[in-house]
């Protein structure tokens, strides 16, 4: 089921078929993978799409209904999931520029996170995860203090942004205040400065 979140914004939830959360630093409550769908000015934007079969009527009606050219974001190689079945449905285009999205170097190989203006919504691959108490956080994979810090210092600009919604690929959504549980998962302080955060391994 494909959930509105807000005009022009949707998220789907499905488990991925091949990835085992438990044998990846996280839990079984992460089996459940995001997906998003974005109306922008001059497109249907589909993020990281995971499509289960059971799900493909409901897509392909908010597809005809809006009536724009479909384009796929992938935030991470990782997560090209059905990208090519669902460029091909919808002869779709495959990344490219947007009106109203800005994607963000993630500071972890081909990363990005997505600036969705009109829906003051960021979507975040891979850096940063729902800590499944309605929160963000710093996701586990990182085998060095010195990554993880690099990748929290290039989403460091995302704070200056009017971040209404978080929307990460693992883990809850961030309905409201988005800008403040990315401020928390990042470690800026109240005062604007910004902090150290050298917190655990989040297994």
């Amino acid at each position: 089921m494909i959930e509105d979140i807000g005009a022009g914004l949707a998220r789907w939830v499905t488990p991925h078929p091949e990835w085992k959360p438990e044998e990846d630093y996280l839990d079984e409550s992460y089996r459940d993978v995001a997906s998003v769908l974005h109306v922008a000015p001059d497109a249907l934007v589909l993020v990281d799409p995971l499509v289960p079969d059971s799900l493909w009527p409901e897509l392909d009606a908010r597809i005809e209904a809006a009536r724009k050219p479909v384009v796929i974001v992938t935030t991470i190689h990782w997560h090209v999931r059905n990208r090519d079945e669902v460029a091909k449905r919808y002869d779709a285009r495959v990344g490219g520029e947007l009106q109203g999205v800005r994607a963000f170097d993630a500071g972890r190989q081909d990363e990005v996170a997505l600036w969705l203006e009109g829906a003051q919504a960021v979507v975040l691959a891979d850096a940063v995860v729902g800590d499944q108490h309605g929160g963000l956080r710093m996701s586990p994979w990182y085998k060095f203090e010195a990554e993880r810090e690099r990748t929290r210092q290039a989403l460091l600009p995302l704070l200056d942004l009017p971040i209404a919604i978080a929307l990460p690929a693992h883990g809850n959504a961030v309905l409201e205040d988005g800008k403040q549980a990315l401020e928390k998962a990042l470690g800026r302080a109240p005062d604007d400065r910004f902090v150290s955060d050298t917190g655990g391994s989040g297994q």
